[in-house]
């Protein structure tokens, strides 16, 4: 597998992992600066609005279980992209639990050598059922 390959899937599990633990911090500092989110029906995101809109996870008031399998990767000198198939489920303290899957396109840049979420359109919706 070819380094930067491996860079990008490291990046994904990282993520995965520290937003499983709460630590948006981390996956916040796997972002570039000027990262854009993309899902349906809502405006774009910035860092900002992610890192606003993950604070109650940061906060306990959140538990988050999810699972990126990735379809393919294309690195092209300092840019990739990739597809995922990605399931997530969220809990809120109290709350019920909701279960989004889908495909994410994602857009990655290297950033000192080191490769950053730049452009993620989430395409989650709830679970399709599987055939009997």
């Amino acid at each position: 597998m070819q380094n930067d390959e491996r860079a990008i899937r490291e990046v994904i599990s990282t993520w995965m992992s520290a937003t499983r633990a709460g630590d948006i911090d981390t996956v916040l500092r796997l972002m570039t600066d000027d990262v854009i989110f993309l899902q349906p029906g809502q405006p774009p995101m910035d860092k900002a609005g992610f890192a606003k809109a993950a604070k109650p996870q940061s906060e306990g008031a959140m538990k988050f279980e999810g699972h990126s399998d990735i379809q393919e990767i294309n690195v092209l000198g300092d840019w990739a992209f990739m597809w995922t198939k990605l399931k997530v489920t969220v809990t809120p303290a109290g709350g019920a639990t909701m279960t989004r899957s889908g495909t994410t396109l994602s857009v990655l840049r290297k950033e000192n050598g080191k490769w950053k979420l730049a452009r993620d359109a989430n395409l989650l919706g709830p679970p399709e059922k599987q055939d009997a």
